[in-house]
């Protein structure tokens, strides 16, 4: 079978030759493409995907919002000091200013500045996302279904819950939590503000030509746990699962952290595929004991392999100790997709990366 065919299987509950093996090789490309190795025009190229199938990995992941986001009556800069990113935002009642520092060592960025940094901030907030609006950018997405071919299937991404968009993007979680605390009423009113601008832009989403359509939460139990779930982002969540079922396509959410604090919530609200499960010795939790907190049946769960394994922080013993122990679980019933929990990290080993699907093709039958 192809990858393609596998992860169609597993999708629709079936039972495919062997375990699915789909990793996110996207931060790793990134890095490839900063030092050179790689041309500018690599990850948006067919080229990507022939990788892919070099490597023996399926393809699915892309960091694709399928929609433009267009701010009204604001004022918007942005500009660049060093390895500083900055955005401002001028409104008539109030600006907002973020900054982001690009870290050259980890080929990647990390806020400096959010724009929501007390309940001051409030009023522009909710000004800008009265003011925001949404249109479609599907060019990529209709160009990937021509270069993904039986190598994997094309996914999109809808906006985070407007909650988890603040705490992982323009507030934190500090800021989030004293709002939620000291002024829940202009909170709770931002929060339904953004809520439907969001709508707008999930339904852009869901009506793409995406086959597959994540929710990409990056949540993590230690930051968010139940209360805020169940207060904040459990509602919206649902809502569009549904609209992806009527769809008739699958719901994928991110949840790439600390898993043993809202694994079972997650489970509970129907989407298809929980993705990016991260064990030890990363994570808190024994790959072993996953299923029985996400204990919905029809949930798949994807993920298995920290992407500190792909380093060589982690010996050749070690790993393939590792993988096979988590392909030894997933080949016992046909609920689970091997993948990278979350990324190939830009210091990966591309004999890693072949090595997972050497191990699945030895011993990944079912």
């Amino acid at each position: 079978m192809t990858p393609r065919e596998r992860i169609l299987k597993i999708l629709n509950h079936g039972q495919p030759d062997i375990v699915p093996w789909f990793g996110d090789l996207d931060y790793w490309a990134t890095s490839l493409v900063k030092r050179g190795i790689k041309p500018m025009d690599f990850i948006s190229s067919s080229d990507y995907i022939d990788w892919h199938r070099d490597l023996g990995v399926g393809f699915y992941l892309q960091g694709y919002f399928p929609f433009r986001t267009i701010y009204e009556n604001c004022e918007v800069r942005d500009w660049n000091e060093g390895t500083r990113r900055y955005r401002e935002i001028v409104t008539p009642v109030g600006k907002v200013r973020e900054c982001w520092e690009y870290i050259p060592a980890s080929f990647t960025e990390g806020p400096v500045e959010h724009f929501l940094k007390s309940e001051d901030d409030l009023p522009a907030m909710k000004f800008i996302y009265e003011n925001i609006r949404f249109e479609p950018d599907y060019d990529f997405a209709r160009e990937r279904l021509t270069q993904v071919g039986d190598q994997g299937i094309v996914l999109c991404y809808l906006p985070k819950s407007p909650f988890m968009h603040l705490v992982a993007l323009e507030a934190g979680i500090e800021s989030v939590t004293m709002l939620a605390m000291l002024n829940p009423d202009g909170f709770s009113e931002l929060l339904s503000i953004m809520k439907k601008a969001f709508d707008q832009a999930a339904r852009i989403a869901v009506d793409s030509p995406a086959e597959v359509l994540m929710i990409p939460e990056n949540l993590s139990s230690e930051m968010v746990g139940p209360q805020f779930f169940e207060s904040y982002m459990r509602e919206y969540q649902e809502e569009w699962i549904g609209e992806i079922k009527k769809a008739g396509k699958y719901s994928f959410i991110h949840i790439d952290g600390t898993l043993r604090g809202l694994l079972r919530e997650e489970a509970s609200t129907g989407f298809n595929v929980l993705e990016a499960l991260t064990p030890k010795p990363s994570g808190d939790m024994d790959f072993s004991d996953i299923a029985s907190l996400a204990n919905n049946p029809e949930s798949i769960l994807w993920g298995g392999i920290p992407g500190v394994c792909f380093t060589n922080h982690i010996s050749d013993e070690e790993f393939d100790a590792h993988v096979c122990q988590v392909i030894e679980i997933m080949r016992q019933e046909p609920r689970y997709v091997l993948g990278v929990a979350d990324q190939v990290p830009p210091d990966g080993l591309e004999s890693r990366v072949r090595r997972v699907g050497e191990l699945v093709e030895k011993y990944g039958s079912y």
